[in-house]
């Protein structure tokens, strides 16, 4: 059985927040700047970056000067041959995604900083990318926000 344990604004959930100094969050919205896009991407990595803080924070979320401030672009999306078979033909591609993010923390501007963040997904060649597109594009989202969150907030 697993229990949280929370004292003085510290959170074992991932979260180390100071909660008397830092109250808000303003996440902008990434827009795409790839030459290769999927057109869902962009909401999707949005609303996962704001859930991520929603869900593991009390931060509130704010439109303007917040406390912390997370922006950027998903500056690529892109696939390449990951492995060949006997045959010599492709038989796994790799799906990679990066984004650009920059942190500002008004509370302590030691922590900010402007960092590259990148996920990949492997998929067989039999299958097409449009039938694994939107999971291996949820699964690299998922990892890459869990990594802006640690890198933002998880200063352990």
């Amino acid at each position: 059985m697993l229990t949280a344990c929370a004292f003085e604004g510290y959170k074992f959930n991932g979260a180390s927040i100071d909660y008397n100094k830092t109250k808000t969050i303003q996440i902008a919205d990434f827009p795409i700047r790839s030459s290769y896009v999927w057109g869902p991407m962009q909401a999707i990595f949005n609303n996962e970056l704001k859930d991520v803080f929603a869900n593991h924070t009390r931060l509130q979320q704010v439109k303007r000067n917040g406390d912390l401030k997370i922006e950027g672009e998903i500056t690529q999306y892109q696939q390449r041959n990951k492995s060949v078979s006997s045959e010599g033909y492709s038989a796994q591609t790799e799906l990679s995604m990066t984004v650009n993010v920059r942190f500002t923390n008004n509370v302590n501007h030691n922590e900010d900083f402007e960092r590259q963040f990148t996920a990949a997904a492997t998929y067989e060649t039999t299958v097409s990318l449009t039938s694994v597109q939107e999971e291996l594009v949820t699964q690299m989202v998922k990892e890459i926000t869990d990594q802006i969150f640690n890198a933002t907030v998880a200063n352990w």
